[in-house]
């Protein structure tokens, strides 16, 4: 269809020369100004996070929405443009898959179902609200929104979860596949893993009584998933502090002051793709227990921005089977089908689990339809530790191989139920006194007899059965340690090391075997790596060099590593620091680098250890990091019960406002592995006070 778009670019050009050049703005003059409904305030800390108090739990939602807007409103409209279908209005050519996935995926059916049937009236009223908050930031920076976009309602900050959720286990790569020239898998006959880590200590295994959580999500730096901060406050009951994504109305993981969790992204196979049988005569039917049955056939408008305000709309058919959408393609027709498909629950969820009091109401959220995916980790104040691999897993038909394509043309292989919650890998107050997930498999959650036997599981679920090096040193640094005091729990936490146990050993054997040259750089690289202690410390001279080449490789599996091009990535990789820093022994920092704005601060950490951190490689010989460690919360509870909480940002809490004090204050901290104090009560906030101001009064005042 793109082919139709580019032919008729020159004729649009050259009959609207003028107009393409024409700015472009909102109109608001018909937006309805709904802030006197709300009553809130915005009290941001001396880090700029803000605190918002609220009678309801909607004021309280109207008031996130406007301070999150203060720090990033192009990431949040950027979000809503996405769960509409309509990236391309703004960003070409290049957004349209996301545009028809939006109508592939009937994303807007399930939204306006769930509006009108399953959200109870407390969501739709926060969700109402938020976008009502993000309203009154449109009309009083109308330089700043993307026209056509508001007013924004309800459903837009619904769409966003719906939109967002099947992203995370890998639904647009799987439509990617299958886009591909030829036919990627082939189809099963019936026979007879981002990163994040999630730890918590129970009083069981703790120094002094006390309950210890860790929220260490591993996100990107920048862009539509990046972490944001803020402390939610109602008179209704809701008091929660923690991380939240763009156009999320609720704290997504964090604490309140009875509980609190965090998610590690986990691996089940949610995807199933069919190949359907088509009607030899009639392109529309296809095979389905021996009868066949109408495809139902949709057409849906993808407008596209061209040049300037020129933008062109063409006609795409989308299509649906018992299955789900449905791609035709080349080599064949094909459905997919995916968890969650249709159901709209996560602000549901969430909601419940930010004002859960106990271990009861939080666990009885986690059990209503919601999040797709995600282990799930978690602590509070009666010294409870319980860890879930949570899931809508399919129960899927024995015999066929789940991980290649399916026959779709038999309710063998239509699944419609998924496995009940109770049947979910999970544990609840091992003996051992700890648990831990880093993206790996729920089987070695802990030490003892209280963890998930695989054996238990079909291998229908695609449960993972692997250990990150980051699980395998979590496991090592909390087994050993039989009474962890809150600053050993934030030590392990920020832990730079490589398992013995792990593949970093084979590595860097097999860097030392390698065909290299007797180069004297070469020799005296081989030297530093000989000499290494497989610890990503700030001050380490052979991270560098046994990173960086394995990162030119792609991390490969040590089994798929060829020994010549081992050897010539890092003879490349001597050659690269050489040349950028005059020595092959560079201090790791040196190297790996926050960069932001006209901050650029060295750290520690890297790929696949506690203290986790991916840079992206350039031509001067340093990694500009970009995903890893990013929001951290590390949360006590005192042998009498009482929290406190900790925290730091990569940046800071204006995501992307370059001009504020608060673009990249936190990263110093940030670089040095140390978190500053999480304020709950409102004298604490007080006493820490930068501003407070309540939705536009700011804009008559300064802090």
């Amino acid at each position: 269809m793109w082919k139709r778009i580019a032919a008729v670019i020159l004729v649009l050009l050259l009959a609207a020369a003028v107009y393409v050049f024409w700015p472009e703005t909102a109109d608001f003059d018909g937006l309805i100004d709904a802030s006197a409904a709300y009553d809130v305030r915005i009290l941001r800390d001396e880090w700029g996070v803000p605190h918002i108090f609220g009678q309801t739990d909607a004021d309280v939602a109207y008031g996130l929405a406007y301070a999150h807007a203060e720090d990033d409103f192009l990431t949040i409209q950027q979000t809503m443009l996405a769960a509409r279908g309509k990236l391309a209005t703004v960003y070409g050519l290049d957004a349209t898959p996301n545009d028809y996935m939006v109508h592939l995926l009937r994303i807007w059916d399930v939204v306006d179902a769930a509006y009108a049937e399953d959200l109870s009236q407390e969501v739709r009223a926060i969700c109402d609200a938020y976008a009502d908050g993000l309203n009154r930031y449109a009309a009083l920076h109308p330089d700043e929104a993307f026209p056509g976009l508001f007013p924004a309602t309800g459903k837009d900050v619904l769409a966003g979860s719906v939109h967002k959720s099947p992203l995370f286990f890998g639904l647009d790569g799987v439509l990617g596949e299958l886009f591909g020239e030829e036919q990627a898998k082939p189809v099963s006959t019936r026979s007879a893993s981002t990163g994040s880590n999630t730890l918590a200590v129970s009083p069981a295994r703790s120094a002094n009584g006390e309950t210890f959580l860790a929220v260490n999500s591993h996100q990107p730096w920048e862009g539509p998933v990046t972490w944001y901060e803020a402390h939610l406050h109602s008179e209704e009951g809701w008091d929660a502090a923690g991380g939240l994504l763009p156009g999320m109305p609720m704290v997504t993981h964090g604490h309140n002051r009875n509980l609190g969790w965090a998610f590690t992204v986990n691996k089940p196979d949610l995807v199933d793709v069919y190949v359907l049988d088509i009607h030899p005569d009639n392109p529309n039917q296809y095979r389905f227990d021996g009868e066949w049955l109408d495809l139902e056939i949709r057409t849906a408008p993808i407008t596209v921005k061209l040049l300037g305000r020129i933008k062109w709309t063409v006609q795409e058919e989308v299509a649906w089977s018992v299955y789900g959408p449905v791609l035709r393609r080349p080599h064949g027709t094909y459905a997919v089908r995916y968890a969650g498909q249709g159901h709209a629950g996560i602000y549901e969820q969430l909601y419940r689990m930010n004002k859960a009091r106990n271990f009861q109401e939080w666990q009885a959220a986690l059990r209503t339809p919601g999040l797709p995916m995600f282990n799930v980790g978690y602590a509070d104040r009666e010294g409870n530790i319980y860890y879930l691999y949570n899931g809508l897993i399919p129960q899927r038909a024995e015999g066929y191989d789940w991980s290649q394509y399916l026959p779709g043309n038999t309710s063998e292989t239509l699944w419609t139920e998924y496995l009940p919650f109770e049947q979910l890998p999970q544990v609840l107050n091992p003996a051992s006194g700890f648990i831990q997930n880093c993206n790996s498999t729920p089987y070695d959650t802990t030490l003892g007899p209280e963890n998930p036997r695989p054996e238990d599981y079909s291998a229908t679920l695609g449960i993972q059965d692997s250990l990150t090096n980051r699980a395998r040193r979590a496991l090592e640094l909390f087994g050993s340690d039989l009474s962890i005091t809150e600053q050993e729990f934030q030590t392990y936490k920020y832990d730079m090391a490589y398992s013995q146990d792990g593949d970093m050993p084979e590595y860097v054997q097999m860097i030392l075997a390698a065909p290299l040259p007797q180069d004297t750089d070469v020799q005296a690289a081989l030297d530093l790596v000989r000499a290494w202690n497989m610890q990503a410390t700030p001050d380490s001279t052979g991270t560098a060099l046994v990173i960086w080449t394995l990162q030119s490789l792609g991390f490969p599996d040590p089994d798929e590593i060829q020994p010549v091009e081992l050897a010539q990535a890092f003879a490349d990789t001597v050659d690269i620091l050489k040349d950028a820093h005059g020595s092959v022994a560079v201090p790791w920092s040196d190297v790996n680098r926050l960069m932001r704005g006209n901050v650029d601060l060295g750290l520690g950490g890297g790929p696949d250890v506690l203290h986790a951190v991916y840079g992206e490689q350039l031509d001067d010989g340093r990694l500009h990091g970009r995903q890893g460690d990013s929001f951290v919360m590390l949360i006590t509870w005192n042998q009498s019960g009482e929290v406190h909480s900790r925290s730091i940002h990569q940046y800071g809490s204006a995501t992307l406002d370059e001009d504020s004090p608060h673009y990249a204050d936190q990263a110093p901290l940030f670089v040095n592995r140390q978190l500053k104090p999480v304020w709950l009560d409102e004298a604490e906030i007080r006493a820490h006070l930068e501003w407070e101001y309540r939705p536009g009064e700011e804009l008559d005042q300064a802090p």
